[in-house]
């Protein structure tokens, strides 16, 4: 299996921008699916976007669309979530997750591994 850790996390002002990164250990991380989920307390955790094996192909929820931007590096085992013209509704806990799949996909029981998630908070 492959283990996931978050970092990047912590304060950004609104309008401000804020880079997570995930780094993957254990099992070869190219050969995952990589995604980025986050939840707000006393809410259900929501699709941010996903990323191909190889990088190539992404995959965003409607409403991050254009703000975030999900990458990876393959030669560091590290996946990435740039996120721009942070709002007040970011402020929230972002899980970074992966599936053994060639296939993107935005439901959260498809994916099996998850990192502890790091926390991001938007100040105005």
């Amino acid at each position: 299996q492959v283990q996931l850790v978050e970092s990047g996390g912590g304060l950004v002002q609104a309008g401000g921008s804020l880079r997570l990164s995930c780094a993957a250990s254990g099992r070869t991380f190219s050969n995952y699916v990589m995604g980025w989920f986050r939840q707000a307390p006393g809410k259900d955790r929501e699709f941010v976007a996903a990323i191909s094996r190889s990088g190539g192909n992404s995959l965003y929820a409607d409403s991050m669309k254009g703000r975030f931007t999900i990458s990876r590096d393959k030669a560091k085992n590290t996946g990435y979530l740039q996120m721009t013209s942070k709002k007040a509704e970011d402020t929230t806990v972002y899980c970074c997750t992966a599936r053994l799949s060639a296939r993107l996909t935005s439901i959260e029981d498809r994916y099996a591994y998850w990192g502890q998630g790091t926390q991001v908070t938007v100040t105005s």
